[in-house]
C-alpha cells in the first residue's frame, strides 16, 4: 500500500481530468494567440501628427530672435518715460507712503523742501524707496525731470534746468605748429636718414604705404626716430595732423 500510494496521481475525479485536459488546450492556444498579436501588431501613428500646426512645433528653433524697438539710452529717456516706466510702481497707488500722482495734500510737505531737497532724496534713497527708485542706471538730470513732471502735477511750478551745453569739438591739431615744434629738427636737414621737408623722392616710397601706415609707424617709432617721435606728450591727432602736413609739403 505505501508504494502505491507515493506513485498515485494528483487527479482523483472526473472533473478534474475534465479541467486539466481543457488547460491542456487552452493554454497553448492563448499562448500563440498572444505571440502571434505581437508579431503582426505595428504602432498606430497619431492622426494629428502630420498637421502644419504639429510639424512646426516639432520643428521650431531651440532660440528665437524679436526685434523691437530698443530702450533709450541712460540720459536720452524722458520725463515721461521715466515715470511712467519706475516711478508709478509705488506712486500711482501710494504704495509704502509714496505720495500718489497728482495728490496736492499728499505732495505739499515735499515741494516745500524744494527741488534740490527732492532730487536728492530720490538719488540717495528714502524710507521705503531705495537709491535712484531702484533704476541705478538713470542720470541726475533724468530724475530732476521726473520729480519736476509729478511734482508740477500735484501744483508746483517748478522748472527743469536747461540742458548742459554739448561738449565742443576739440580743435583740429595744427599740423605745421606740431612740426615746427618737434618734427622741424630732423625734417628740415634729413637727420639720421629722415625724409627732408618737401623732397618728393624721399617721401615718395613712404607715401605708397598710406597716410595711416605712416602715422603708426610715428606712434610706435621706426628706425633712429623714438615713439612719438621722442614727445609721449603728442596725441594720434597732433601726429596725424603732423604726418598730413609733412606730406602735402612733400607731394
Amino acid at each position: 500500500m505505501e508504494a502505491h500510494d507515493q506513485h498515485e496521481s494528483f487527479i482523483k475525479t472526473p472533473q478534474q481530468l475534465i479541467v486539466v485536459i481543457l488547460l491542456s488546450f487552452l493554454v497553448p492556444v492563448i499562448g500563440i494567440v498572444l505571440l502571434v498579436q505581437l508579431v503582426l501588431s505595428r504602432p498606430s501613428a497619431d492622426p494629428q501628427a502630420l498637421t502644419a500646426e504639429s510639424v512646426a512645433a516639432r520643428i521650431q528653433p531651440v532660440a528665437r530672435i524679436e526685434f523691437g524697438t530698443p530702450a533709450a539710452a541712460p540720459g536720452a529717456r524722458s520725463a515721461d518715460q521715466i515715470v511712467k516706466t519706475v516711478c508709478t510702481t509705488c506712486h500711482q497707488a501710494g504704495v509704502a507712503n509714496a505720495p500718489k500722482l497728482g495728490d496736492a495734500a499728499a505732495w505739499a510737505p515735499r515741494i516745500k523742501t524744494g527741488l534740490n531737497a527732492m532730487v536728492q532724496s530720490v538719488i540717495k534713497g528714502k524710507g521705503a524707496m531705495p537709491p535712484k527708485a531702484g533704476d541705478t542706471s538713470l542720470t541726475e538730470a533724468e530724475i530732476q525731470s521726473s520729480v519736476v513732471l509729478m511734482a508740477n502735477q500735484a501744483g508746483a511750478k517748478f522748472k527743469e534746468k536747461p540742458a548742459a551745453a554739448p561738449a565742443k569739438a576739440p580743435a583740429a591739431a595744427d599740423g605745421k605748429g606740431v612740426y615746427d615744434k618737434v618734427c622741424f629738427a630732423c625734417h628740415q636737414q634729413s637727420v639720421a636718414g629722415s625724409p627732408k621737408l618737401g623732397d618728393k623722392a624721399a617721401w615718395a616710397p613712404r607715401l605708397q604705404t598710406g597716410t595711416g601706415a605712416m602715422v603708426q609707424s610715428v606712434i610706435k617709432g621706426k628706425g633712429a626716430m623714438p615713439p612719438k617721435a621722442g614727445n609721449p606728450a603728442l596725441s594720434e591727432g597732433e601726429i596725424r595732423a603732423a604726418v598730413e602736413f609733412m606730406v602735402s609739403q612733400s607731394k
